[in-house]
């Protein structure tokens, strides 16, 4: 079996506890989780459709290390040179090990990149204890080739929890590492020393 990685070794011998003992989980099960992680980006219609989008497959396959599946408009807006069924994005669902790989890399190494960035809004919460919050610039993650970017793309990315509430998604998704704005910075620090 593969070493765990440290982002998982952190989450199960001090988040898990962290959570269950403030929270007062009776069984490990309870305890909230990542479950997946989905990244969407939308080219939308520019000029150069099938250009952009591939350029916008190819920077997200490096980021994620997983190949992404084109995603289609649903319904034609002339006002937008949309039509029905047209290829207009990409999206990668991470689960498993490329969802912990990810989250470390974003938090550690992308976030910090992304210009005059204060925090991430707590309002991207849904009801369900899903957070979805927008990256302005896919040229913020390490991966990308800074030489070879011919357009930048933005993408969203919706981290999917087995949280039941927004304030258990949030208190996990903090105790995470994941910069809020305003929130006490309760993160667990990187524990490779």
């Amino acid at each position: 079996m593969s070493e765990l990685s440290v982002f998982t070794k952190t989450y199960r011998e001090q988040i898990l506890p962290q959570m269950r003992e403030a929270r007062g989980y009776a069984n490990v099960n309870q305890v909230p989780r990542l479950e997946k992680i989905v990244i969407n980006c939308c080219v939308g219609s520019s000029p150069e459709l099938k250009t952009a989008l591939e350029d916008a497959i190819h920077a997200l396959e490096a980021i994620t290390g997983q190949r992404p599946v084109k995603t289609k408009a649903r319904k034609s807006i002339s006002n937008f040179k949309l039509r029905q069924g047209q290829e207009i994005g990409c999206k990668v669902t991470l689960r498993g090990r490329r969802m912990y790989e990810f989250v470390e890399r974003l938090i550690w190494a992308a976030l910090p990149r992304v210009r005059d960035f204060r925090g991430l809004s707590p309002r991207g919460f849904d009801g369900g204890g899903n957070y979805t919050f927008g990256i302005p610039d896919h040229s913020v993650f390490p991966e990308i080739e800074l030489e070879t970017i011919k357009r930048t793309f933005g993408f969203d990315v919706t981290i999917v929890t087995t949280a039941g509430s927004k304030e258990e998604a949030r208190d996990l998704l903090s105790r995470i590492g994941l910069p809020f704005i305003g929130a006490r910075r309760e993160a667990v620090t990187a524990t490779t020393t």
